[in-house]
């Protein structure tokens, strides 16, 4: 397996800063945040775009994802959400990013609606996804936490340019165990997001292996299982300025999981 990290860790780093990072501590690939106040969106020009792949490319590290906002199952007309997909798609294309990652966003429709609401959009968008060879990912995450909630979507699409991120914590803070939510995921799953949390009421972000999210058995399952695809270490530092400051939890985080692949080995 490859090891990530994502820049939702490092919230504003110009991007020269994010390549030596993950260079100097050892990451294969880098899920860019692809947010208006990050150096890296769908606003940037072309010039940009080539010198963000240029420095990427020079250090011999991957862009793993375009980590969009577009939320696919929000209420409302679809066009703005199918503009906002296709504008991820072109910028992680021009990246050279293999995915963009959207979160479902259900909000308070049902789940019939919700569900139906963002299969029709990502199906919509497939073909587009398909073209550029970019694959879009729905992250279980808010109205689709679990691996059971984003197969629901994921069963209609039918699509291979569509899949899924497995959050490790929501599908945990969704009671689901990691062989449920492996299991309903698997078959369209892009990568495994990582990170690791006090408990289901302070989601603060710790060190990787310091608290109680199910990491080993997760790895542990993947490395049965023969997968062999990206874990990402989600750090969400943009949320909890008080956590402790990414860039020095990264060689320790990076060991840690190279001792859980080991193990599972």
């Amino acid at each position: 397996m490859k090891l990530a990290f994502s820049t939702l860790g490092v919230p504003g780093m110009p991007m020269p800063e994010v390549v030596r990072l993950a260079a100097g501590s050892g990451y294969h690939g880098v899920e860019l945040r692809a947010h208006p106040e990050e150096p890296v969106h769908p606003g940037i020009g072309a010039d940009e775009r080539a010198r963000v792949v240029d420095g990427f490319r020079a250090a011999d590290v991957e862009i793993l994802t375009v980590a969009g906002y577009v939320r696919v199952a929000a209420a409302g007309p679809d066009e703005p959400v199918l503009t906002g997909l296709r504008e991820l798609l072109a910028l992680a294309h021009d990246l050279g990013a293999p995915y963009v990652r959207v979160f479902p966003g259900g909000g308070e429709q049902s789940a019939e609606e919700a569900d139906a609401t963002a299969a029709r959009r990502l199906g919509a968008a497939a073909p587009y996804a398909a073209e550029l060879g970019v694959r879009l990912l729905l992250e279980t995450h808010d109205s689709h936490r679990t691996g059971a909630d984003a197969a629901r979507v994921l069963g209609p699409v039918g699509h291979g340019s569509v899949g899924a991120i497995w959050d490790v914590m929501h599908t945990w803070l969704g009671g689901e165990d990691p062989a449920t939510s492996y299991a309903a995921l698997a078959p369209q799953l892009g990568y495994v997001q990582v990170k690791d949390i006090a408990s289901a009421d302070d989601t603060t972000p710790l060190p990787l292996g310091e608290g109680v999210l199910p990491l080993t058995e997760c790895v542990e399952l993947l490395s049965r299982e023969g997968w062999d695809g990206w874990l990402c270490w989600e750090y969400e530092k943009r949320w909890y300025p008080q956590a402790r400051e990414l860039p020095e939890l990264l060689p320790a985080g990076r060991e840690h999981l190279l001792r859980l692949l080991a193990d599972a080995a």
